[in-house]
């Protein structure tokens, strides 16, 4: 069988034998990148301690509780109550989704890799060294952005690249960017206002029989990371633009263009990633800390990167919690007067290849995004809009989940009850999937880092009493998920993660741009560390320091 390392699901994992069925449908080019990385524990020590993990001697009773407890942090209310909403525009829910696929891919296809997985209900937790030897990732932890480019345009027709059908055949080292539908598949007008600028139709993912063609299919498995994929795209395009312009020494050919753009590229997202994201969803001074002190806890282990999983599978899965049940998409989807329909979760979900751009639960299919769908970039990137905590927010980062993430529309559908209720229910998975890979508990972790540990009554704050029942068998051995999660909500009030998840989720992300030589943070001009005044720029001069102005540049935010 081919192996096709782009094909994921979100949070879940895929049996090789729905993989096989999916074969005739994905373009050639999902094999753009072939590479194994390592992951490993951020503290080894603890993942080999007992005393720091959930007990494994009694496993059947710790999954039974660990599924009760994911059952009532769903939030069951609708609408979502305005106490649900953060300081956090929404554009960083997917733009932490989009940075998750690019450095990390297959803690969640433990199925071929461990030979045993969490839909059993006796699983026993594996040792360290058994995850550490077996359990690969198939991601540069690098921020090279290998999601978006492949392995390269085919600059040399007698050495074609495997990505080559991501790129344009006229200008070869721009990426092809898909084409808004004006009918849907039958030919039927397409309802609704188009949006601003309106002559632009240029605003969807390249597409091969309704199926993304590019670096990483789990990009198109909604429809907000989809678009911002498609920014990448443009704005990767447009840096070619620029670079023809403003430095024709670095455009003499095609080879030294492309190589001048994607650096380019590279190193803005980089430093956004680091300064507008990181900055955003840690505690304050965190990042500040890291950059002027260097990382205290992540360094390469023999000489090479690697993947935490403190980090991939629980800390950094905190942007699970703001994921919103319906948002103010765009003017013809949302919940203001004259909208054609709210943009439920289950509709963004909907217009992606999985489900044929539209088909059911949709209004009807599809080949290309249709125009009315394009996203309004303002109503998700405007930190004065999130303040107010109404629509135009994430939600807090707490114990309290969205309603859909019970039950994913695109997830198990293969499969048969109960596993595809499991594999349906976000939480119950993350939970068990942490106890499944020896993951240390929240107060272990939280020791370890110097942070005063959460208290009992910290933990039972502000909870239901059926959540408090739940919780009640891992108050002194909390799960590292929830206790960050939990963390963020007693301590930062839902605004931010709190000291724990904050530096994991800092140190990680920082210690591998600052471990990657070809990172901005290895990039100095007259001992100044690149920076966006080194960068493109926009129309009117000004530099590109944070999202909207990146969004701005690659021209899917109106200026």
């Amino acid at each position: 069988m081919p192996n096709l390392p782009f094909e994921f699901s979100h949070g879940g994992y895929i049996k090789e034998e729905s993989v096989q069925q999916r074969i005739a449908l994905r373009p050639p080019t999902t094999e753009a990148i072939d590479v194994e990385t390592d992951f490993d524990y951020l503290f080894p020590d603890l993942a080999r301690d007992p005393n720091s993990l959930l007990p494994a001697d009694n496993n059947q009773d710790i999954i039974e509780k660990l599924k009760n407890l994911g059952e009532q942090i769903i939030d069951r209310e609708d609408p979502e109550p305005e106490n649900t909403n953060s300081k956090i525009p929404p554009v960083y829910t997917y733009w932490g989704q989009f940075i998750d696929h690019d450095i990390t891919a297959n803690t969640d296809r433990a199925v071929t890799d461990l030979q045993t997985d969490i839909t059993k209900d006796d699983f026993t937790p594996l040792s360290p060294d058994f995850v550490i030897d077996k359990l690969k990732n198939l991601r540069r932890p690098t921020f090279d952005l290998d999601s978006v480019y492949g392995d390269g345009p085919t600059l040399d027709p007698k050495k074609p690249t495997q990505a080559k059908d991501f790129y344009q055949q006229d200008d070869p080292v721009k990426l092809k960017v898909g084409r808004n539908a004006e009918q849907n598949a039958n030919g039927d007008a397409i309802p609704g206002a188009k949006i601003p600028p309106e002559n632009d139709l240029s605003r969807d993912l390249p597409r091969n029989k309704r199926i993304a063609a590019i670096g990483d299919s789990r990009n198109d498995e909604n429809l907000i990371v989809a678009q911002f994929h498609t920014a990448f795209l443009r704005f990767h395009n447009a840096v070619v633009d620029w670079v023809r312009k403003n430095e024709p020494k670095n455009a003499k050919n095609n080879k030294k263009l492309f190589l001048r753009a994607q650096n380019l590229v590279r190193w803005h997202y980089q430093w956004l990633v680091i300064n507008d994201f990181l900055k955003t969803v840690t505690t304050t001074g965190t990042v500040d800390s890291i950059l002027r002190n260097g990382p205290k806890f992540y360094y390469p282990r023999n000489g090479n990167l690697f993947m935490p999983l403190e980090f991939s599978v629980a800390a950094y899965r905190f942007g699970h919690s703001m994921i919103r049940a319906a948002y103010d998409y765009n003017r013809n989807f949302t919940d203001q007067p004259g909208a054609l329909t709210d943009a439920t979760f289950v509709l963004l979900f909907a217009f992606t290849g999985r489900r044929d751009i539209g088909g059911p639960p949709g209004p009807g299919p599809s080949n290309t995004l249709p125009f009315n769908w394009i996203i309004e970039w303002d109503r998700f990137v405007d930190k004065q809009s999130a303040a107010k905590r109404q629509r135009n927010s994430a939600r807090k980062i707490d114990t309290h989940l969205a309603f859909p993430l019970s039950d994913l529309l695109n997830e198990g559908n293969d499969a048969q009850p109960p596993v595809q209720q499991l594999l349906k229910h976000l939480a119950k998975r993350n939970l068990l999937r942490g106890y499944f890979l020896s993951i240390p508990t929240g107060q272990s972790l939280a020791k370890k880092l110097g942070v005063k540990p959460l208290t009992v009554d910290e933990l039972k704050k502000d909870n239901s009493a059926e959540l408090n029942q739940a919780l009640e068998p891992f108050l002194e051995k909390t799960p590292a998920w929830y206790y960050v999660l939990k963390e963020s909500e007693v301590r930062a009030h839902g605004d931010s993660l709190g000291e724990v998840g904050s530096r994991i989720v800092a140190e990680t992300i920082i210690g591998l741009i600052k471990n990657d030589p070809s990172s901005y943070l290895n990039k100095s001009y007259f001992y100044e560390i690149w920076n966006p005044s080194r960068g493109v720029k926009l129309p009117n001069g000004d530099q590109i320091r944070g999202i909207s102005d990146f969004l701005k540049f690659a021209g899917v935010l109106p200026a």
